[in-house]
Order: structure tokens, then sequence, then C-alpha cells
């Protein structure tokens, strides 16, 4: 879908490698600009996040490194970049000196706390950003400690996503007008915009700043529940209709404790009864009870387990590539069901396009 347009990305960690992997998987032609050096440890040699890529290292505190950077730059339709702020500008590679030689430049930003503010100098990661943002507040049941899954509602979800978001638009508009822009894609900015449809629901009285006491924070037709073999089971049957299929499914649906799925005062009661029922029997036995009906249950798989999982595997939605487990790109076009690229080894293409850009007369 993005066949032809170029994007530079200069090396960082979490949300930016992400949202530029995201572009490659829709097709374009990402180049990533990588430190001289080892890899960062945390990924490893082969940084999944770089399939797709082109992976050339500079060293841009030479002057041969910062020329090069330019020079591809100079025909590129975007830029990625997750450095705190004022770096690339230090470096001369900040939106007013690219975009004065490549006005229809996209020049995308990806921070924590955003390119201004008290806080946008300071470092933080993940849980600080959604912490300050609201969105981490409503994680978790009642009584315990707020928690999500790593990296996803704020690095991905929040960061990562709205500065693809912001790099389609900005796309769009440069096509129209040959005017490109600065993103400022901050996680704190996203992570909250996302909490809009937890919020909407308080025009209908269903938010409660009292964790717990919200139509999707706390109810027992809406958590996670240990089973007997310690494995888990999800319960979201939010509607009524789903609601009766889940009672049914129990034997519960004469049960007065669960008459009224929406009265709160019944909630806790209601919790107990249900972890103690699914207490007692292995997390299959439940699948199994629930498989093919309408109750909203599904067991909770860890990554390795979903990729056999009969739906994911049938969409092929994890794969085994280069020795790692990696989901495939998203989302689909037209029905075909892509597949990760391959990621290159660290600067592989370092000469390949240096000796293009010395014969194009770019260097």
């Amino acid at each position: 879908m993005l066949s032809g347009i170029k994007i530079v990305e200069f090396e960082g960690l979490g949300p930016g490698p992400f949202a530029a992997m995201m572009l490659a998987d829709l097709g374009a032609e990402v180049t990533v600009i990588q430190r001289p050096g080892p890899a960062n440890p945390t990924m490893g040699e082969h940084n999944m996040l770089d399939r797709g890529k082109r992976a050339v290292v500079l060293d841009l505190k030479s002057p041969d490194g910062l020329t090069a950077a330019r020079a591809l730059l100079a025909e590129a339709d975007a830029l990625i970049e997750g450095l705190r702020p004022g770096v690339m500008e230090r470096l001369g590679l900040g939106p007013k000196d690219v975009q004065s030689t490549n006005p229809k430049l996209v020049y995308g930003r990806m921070t924590g706390w955003g390119q201004d503010g008290p806080r946008a100098h300071t470092a933080g990661h993940d849980y600080n950003y959604i912490a300050t943002s609201g969105a981490l507040w409503y994680a978790s049941t009642p009584g315990d400690t707020p928690l999500t899954p790593p990296t996803i509602v704020g690095d991905i979800g929040g960061g990562a996503l709205y500065l693809v978001a912001g790099i389609l638009s900005g796309l769009l508009n440069a096509a129209r007008t040959g005017k490109g822009t600065v993103v400022d894609a901050a996680i704190v900015d996203g992570s909250a915009h996302m909490m809009a449809l937890f919020m909407a629901m308080a025009g209908g009285g269903n938010v409660s700043r009292t964790r717990g006491q919200s139509l999707l924070d706390g109810p027992p037709w809406g958590r996670v529940y240990a089973c007997a073999d310690g494995a888990y089971l999800s319960v979201q049957c939010l509607e009524p209709q789903f609601y009766t299929i889940f009672l049914t499914r129990l034997g519960l649906s004469d049960d007065p404790t669960f008459a009224d799925q929406y009265d709160r005062t019944q909630w806790p009661a209601q919790t107990s009864r249900l972890a103690q029922i699914f207490a007692t029997q292995p997390v299959h036995h439940w699948a199994q009870l629930f498989d093919n009906t309408d109750a909203c249950v599904a067991p909770v798989l860890d990554p390795w387990s979903a990729k056999d999982d009969p739906h994911m595997a049938d969409r092929a939605v994890w794969h085994e590539a280069q020795g790692v487990l990696q989901p495939a790109p998203a989302p689909r076009f037209d029905g075909h069901a892509p597949k990760p690229a391959r990621t290159p080894d660290r600067g592989a293409d370092t000469e390949t396009v240096l000796q293009d850009l010395r014969k194009r007369g770019l260097l």
C-alpha cells in the first residue's frame, strides 16, 4: 500500500522503530540509520523491529556521516526520530534544517512527554507516561496494583500507532499541498486520547473515579479468573444477551445472585461465586463448555500457545522467523495474509546505499 514511499529512521528504542516497522510492513522503503558499534543488548543482534528495512550504519558525529544522512533525507518522504527534544537540532538535522532542502518532508518525532512542557527533557518509560496521562488508572481489578501488558498501552498504542497515523496524515497533506509538517507524537497525548472510548461512557453514568465501579472496570462478567490448573480464563459478556448465554452455560440462570447484571452492590458476591466456580476445573474444561457460543469467554494464552490456537493458526497471525516468534504484519488488504519480512544484519546495506548515493552525485 505504501510502495514508493521513502522513510528514513534514526535508530532509537521502542515506539519509533515499531512505527517504522509498521510502515515497512505496509510496503514503504524504510532506511534505518544505525549507530556505530554493537546492537542494543535489549533487542539482540537481529532486532525484529528492523524487519523489511535497509540497515545503514552512519556516524552522525562525523562530517561524512552527516552528509550521507542529509543526502538520504533530501529524497525522503518522511523521517522518524525518537531522541530527546533538541538532539536532532544540535546535529543540524532538525525540521528547519532538513525541510529547507526538502519542503515536502514529513518529520515524525516520537517521545514520551512531547516536544514541550515541564517534563519534555526528563527521562521516562511506558508506565510513567500512561500513569501521568490517566490511562493506567483503571488497569487491573479493584484492590490490585494497576498493571498493564508491557509496552502495549503506552509505547505502542499511545506512541507508535499515533506516530504512524500522524505520518500518514502528513504524507496525504504533502501530496496535496507540497508542504511537509512536523508530527509531535507524545505517548502522554496518545494514551490519553485512547481513553476517549472509555470516558465516553461517562455520559451514561458508567464511569466512576473509584476503581471497580465503572462499567468496564471491575464487573464480575468483565475480568479474568484463575482455573484449577493455574491457567486463566477471560470473561467479558457485557451485553445482556451474551450474559444470559454465559449464565445458562454455567447453570446459573435461576440464581437470584446473578439476576441483575448491572447491580453494582451485587458485584462482590457475584465475583466471589464465579471465582469459586472457575477454580474447580482446569481451563480446557471451561474452554470446551463455552466453545462456539456468544458467551464472550476465552482462555488467556501466551504468545507461543496463541500461535497454535485454531483461529490464530488459520489466520497465520504468528510466525517463527529467524529463530524468533513474531506477529504477521497488520492490517490486511484484499484478504491477503502477509508474512514478516526478513530482518537485516546490522549495517548490512551500508555500502550499497552509499554507493548508490555516490553514483547519483548525492555524495
